[in-house]
């Protein structure tokens, strides 16, 4: 399930690209698989993530005659990355800034590392979907390693303008999955054992491997109301 868009990063043969707070790798796999071969190095604070994304590139195996790609992995923390400035060609941060202890010294990492040229691509969850997590369930807030904040959008932007990022566009994605969160926030405590949260949980499993043109449209159409995550993208200015 991918929130970035990589066709509004124009990615080039050979570029550098940070996956930063990578997870377990959704974003890392898709762009080292990406039509453009790139260098792409995904980082997260959980050495356990990290691992989990070594180990699912092996049922990912390679195509015959597949152009040159490059992987890295590594634990770091975003707000004291181990990159000298000015490496990366372009840097994507999704699902992350909600987390962390200090946005501000996140960003000003992400533009620190970033090449002068280089494009910012940054996503959070969508304001009122999350407030509404916030309001339905206490566990939802104080689960260890949740989230912390919620953003507005004219936060988020004001925040990267501050390091002198300069926003390029911006879009909302998933919102199919804002009822999901809703449903598990308003029965938290048993939303493992739920039958609507499982029934739910396998609509969105099936339509992410079959992707049918009607759930596509649908979500197409309901980004812009209730989709789950922002995603806001920036240059860094020569």
């Amino acid at each position: 399930m991918l929130t970035i868009d990589f066709k509004r990063l124009d990615l080039r043969d050979g570029d550098r690209v940070l996956d930063l707070g990578c997870g377990r790798g959704r974003h890392t796999h898709a762009l080292y698989w990406h039509d453009a071969p790139v260098h792409v190095t995904g980082l997260d604070l959980s050495e356990a993530d990290v691992m989990a994304t070594r180990e699912s590139f092996a049922d990912l195996p390679p195509p015959d005659e597949s152009p040159l790609r490059v992987g890295t992995l590594a634990a770091g923390n975003a707000q004291r990355l181990p990159f000298p400035d000015n490496t990366f060609d372009a840097v994507i941060c999704s699902e992350v800034l909600e987390h962390v202890d200090d946005p501000d010294a996140a960003m000003a990492e992400i533009t620190r590392v970033t090449k002068p040229g280089g494009r910012v691509a940054l996503s959070v969850p969508r304001y009122w979907p999350e407030w509404i997590c916030w309001k339905l369930s206490k566990g939802y807030q104080n689960t260890p390693g949740g989230h912390v904040r919620i953003f507005r959008q004219d936060e988020l932007h004001a925040g990267a303008r501050r390091t002198g990022l300069r926003k390029t566009g911006h879009h909302w994605a998933h919102a199919l999955h804002s009822p999901y969160w809703w449903l598990q926030c308003a029965v938290w405590d048993i939303r493992e054992e739920h039958g609507l949260v499982k029934a739910y949980r396998r609509f969105l499993e099936w339509d992410l491997l079959q992707a049918p043109w009607i759930t596509r449209t649908l979500e197409r159409l309901l980004n812009p109301v209730m989709g789950k995550s922002l995603v806001m993208y920036f240059v860094k200015p020569v």
